[in-house]
């Protein structure tokens, strides 16, 4: 399968790049700041609004996870507009462009996040719950909404509404690892919130997964079955790496250092992948102890033969 990804040098994409190659996919990476330098790369730059719509045709997959980080610094208001422009303009661009196609491809998944729902304490979510407040919230409502011409255009489009994403190498798990080390981890604010996460091994297995069910379409849910609390969470990572947990990082804090992001370590969102489940896919690590215990001992990336 002909495979275009964009993000493929992020943690996810280079993760998922492997694993597809390694599963016989002609990978083809979509690449920014630089011309394509062969036939496996097309340029382009959402910024600008430029594609290379031409070097899509015959594409039979289109993954896009490209978005600026939303865990670097505060968010001013220039940092907010890049976050944003980088999700919404470049999702719609690539949308608009692949509906042009004359051979278009038969499926554009999108990277979301569960963000979506806003904070909402103890509720379980699923794909149908509706959307929750905040910058982040409004920044995926309007993320889902720019792939509206793909879809009008008969492509197949998923969301994938992702929780935490764990990975010794990256993202957040990479960030506290040294700190719980130390024995200097622990809960954020009252640690009562919900953590929606997932392994990059299921990650990436449940993008494959997405890609050969037809009948997979719309939001879904890309968590763990099983969340846990943020003081759960906690406590788990510090018992594997038989450290104490007994930092408090208050809420307020939080909020003087980071700002609005905080908002992000003290939301709660309870996700429920329903739809995933629903069409068939089996989770390798579903509970978050086994789940760690296996990324701490391998610290890698996940295997093409997965």
């Amino acid at each position: 399968m002909n495979t275009v990804i964009s993000g493929s040098h992020g943690l996810i994409g280079s993760a998922l790049a492997s694993v597809l190659a390694g599963r016989g996919h002609r990978v083809i990476r979509l690449v920014r700041g630089r011309p394509a330098s062969g036939p496996q790369e097309v340029g382009w730059d959402p910024a600008a609004g430029t594609i290379d719509g031409r070097a899509l045709e015959g594409a039979e997959a289109v993954i896009h996870l490209a978005g600026a980080s939303v865990a670097k610094g505060r968010w001013t208001a220039a940092r907010k507009a890049l976050i944003r422009e980088s999700r919404v303009g470049s999702t719609r661009l690539l949308a608009r462009t692949l509906a042009r196609l004359t051979r278009r491809p038969r499926v554009l998944i999108c990277a979301s996040a569960v963000g979506y729902y806003g904070h909402r304490g103890d509720e379980i979510l699923v794909e149908e719950s509706v959307p929750g407040q905040g910058f982040l919230a409004e920044v995926c409502q309007e993320w889902e909404a720019a792939a509206e011409a793909a879809r009008q255009a008969g492509i197949r489009v998923v969301h994938l509404r992702t929780g935490l994403v764990l990975a010794p190498a990256g993202g957040a798990l990479a960030t506290m690892l040294p700190v719980f080390r130390l024995g200097l981890g622990g809960r954020f604010g009252s640690g009562r919130q919900w953590m929606s996460w997932i392994t990059l091994d299921d990650e990436v297995d449940a993008i494959a997964h997405a890609l050969n069910r037809d009948t997979l379409q719309g939001p879904v849910n890309l968590v763990s079955p099983q969340p846990v609390t943020n003081r759960e969470f906690t406590s788990t990572l510090a018992r594997i790496l038989r450290r104490p947990a007994v930092f408090a990082v208050p809420g307020a804090a939080l909020r003087v250092v980071i700002g609005e992001a905080a908002g992000e370590l003290l939301g709660s969102q309870r996700a429920h992948p329903a739809r995933l489940l629903g069409g068939g896919y089996t989770f390798r690590y579903p509970e978050l102890d086994a789940g760690l215990r296996h990324l701490l001992a391998a610290g890698s990336a996940p295997s093409a033969s997965a």
